[in-house]
């Protein structure tokens, strides 16, 4: 077990009222034990309670014993693996992972109806959310491999190249640098598909004179995530296509400068979006302006107008506003930044000015 990390997450439950937690998701295991584990339908949970005493429950087909450095409790598929961990925890208030599936809860309710479950996640989340020295280093590596496949990706686009095949560049791109995989599936669009911010790449769009190309794409380095986002154009942009890549770029800029500890994260998402409101395409920023990114590549906190969070040195989150005009075109504009003693780095380096290709 990661002890430094149990007694983060301990203290967290601490200040929640919480005595005990049962944690399930795995990237919030591995946070914790050095162990991934992706239990599909079975049973997984770390049991912590405010002591700091912890208890993993795992399947054998997991083969955790011998791999993890955990008090473990494991079980066949041929054991009640709910019945196993009820009789492990303590009656009273239990603190559940927002991802646990239902059918494990209302089983665990069942069997213990002397404890009462609330959701616990925010004390994991609290604890994810400042990245020690080691996780900021194995960011910055990330994110540097993730400016390097970008550019190498950019370089190679192509009139008639659909969305599929550039997408499949980046993936080839990444793999060379030595990634694990995508963070996530890359979104590569064009033109009018750049007006919807989750665009799958297709294979029938293809690249042609007037496109504006957004190339939104992340990597994973040694189990940590990265994520950025960049817009080209295909031939000489329009006066539009200018205004609005210039307008995203200030607004860009304007979130992260707006970055500094004691400022709340819904004073980020209010900078970058201002400039855009200011300019009259208010209605046409249609997403918060960023998420926190770690191990996962959505993860605490929401940089958005109802955002909680305050910026401390540690944070890490995308700042990326855009301007999405239906049937015409979009951009998009995005970067991660480190919250530091002072500010933040922005640990994204491939350059913002307007690209033609």
């Amino acid at each position: 077990m990661k002890e430094n990390r149990v007694q983060k997450v301990v203290k967290e439950m601490r200040a929640r009222g919480l005595s005990q937690l049962i944690i399930t998701a795995p990237a919030s295991v591995f946070y914790l034990t050095g162990k991934w584990v992706y239990p599909f339908e079975r049973m997984l949970a770390l049991y912590v309670n405010d002591k700091g005493e912890t208890k993993l429950y795992g399947n054998r087909l997991f083969v955790l014993a011998g791999n993890v450095d955990a008090d473990l409790v494991e079980f066949d598929d041929t054991d009640d693996c709910v019945k196993i961990l009820a009789d492990g925890v303590a009656p009273g208030i239990i603190g559940i992972d927002k991802a646990w599936p239902a059918h494990f809860l209302i089983r665990l309710m069942e069997a213990r109806p002397d404890v009462r479950p609330v959701v616990g996640s925010p004390a994991v989340d609290a604890a994810r959310l400042i990245k020690d020295e080691e996780e900021q280093r194995l960011m910055r590596e990330s994110s540097r491999k993730n400016d390097e496949t970008i550019e190498a990706t950019i370089r190679q686009l192509s009139r008639g190249m659909t969305e599929l095949e550039v997408a499949k560049i980046y993936l080839k791109e990444a793999a060379a640098r030595g990634a694990s995989g995508p963070s996530f599936e890359p979104l590569v669009c064009y033109g009018p598909n750049c007006a919807d911010p989750h665009h799958g790449s297709d294979e029938r769009t293809r690249l042609k004179d007037g496109d504006s190309v957004i190339l939104d794409v992340g990597l994973t380095w040694q189990d940590y995530c990265s994520d950025m986002t960049r817009t080209v154009f295909c031939g000489e942009p329009t006066d539009e296509q200018k205004r609005v890549y210039e307008l995203v770029r200030a607004a860009n800029a304007a979130g992260r400068a707006a970055v500094h500890p004691g400022v709340p994260v819904s004073e980020v998402d209010r900078a970058a979006r201002k400039v855009i409101e200011d300019a009259g395409y208010g209605k046409y920023f249609i997403h918060r302006t960023g998420h926190g990114i770690g191990l996962e590549e959505h993860e605490f906190p929401d940089v958005s107008a109802t955002g909680t969070a305050v910026c401390t040195p540690g944070m890490c989150f995308s700042v990326e506003p855009g301007i999405y005009l239906p049937g015409k075109f979009g951009v998009r504009v995005e970067d991660l930044v480190i919250v530091t003693e002072d500010g933040c780095d922005t640990i994204n380096a491939v350059l913002r000015e307007l690209r033609v290709i």
